[in-house]
């Protein structure tokens, strides 16, 4: 039986989706939006700031659902432009590391919700 996840640590959905779902010991997020969770707006700056937020309402979701960032077996990371891939791949690497990292895939979006410049989600599993 599947098991809907919803943290107030990370942004409501903005559409007809929830933040996770829990299937046996898997764990499949929505993509999460760089959107600060207490006033739903980005954060000032750039793809590192927006980068760090959508990655710390990831790790909320994750580990209400049981999971956390060392569960993760594969992401994937949609960005707005691919010249902020470098800059992405530092604030990516600070949360996981470059050992035993998860699995990914990061592609350029047409266009990501809200005009936000990154957006990632994830699959893991319940520790």
């Amino acid at each position: 039986m599947k098991k809907l996840v919803a943290t107030e640590n990370a942004p409501a959905a903005i559409g007809p989706y929830s933040q996770g779902t829990v299937l046996e010991n898997l764990v499949f997020t929505s993509g999460q939006l760089p959107l600060d969770p207490k006033t739903m707006a980005f954060p000032e700056g750039g793809i590192t700031e927006q980068a760090r937020m959508s990655l710390a309402n990831l790790k909320a979701v994750l580990e209400e659902a049981g999971a956390g960032i060392d569960s993760v077996v594969k992401t994937t990371c949609f960005l707005a432009k691919m010249e902020d891939f470098a800059a992405f791949n530092e604030v990516y690497t600070e949360v996981f590391g470059t050992e035993g990292a998860p699995a990914r895939s990061c592609i350029q979006a047409g266009r990501l919700p809200k005009d936000a410049l990154v957006e990632v989600e994830a699959i893991a599993y319940v520790k």
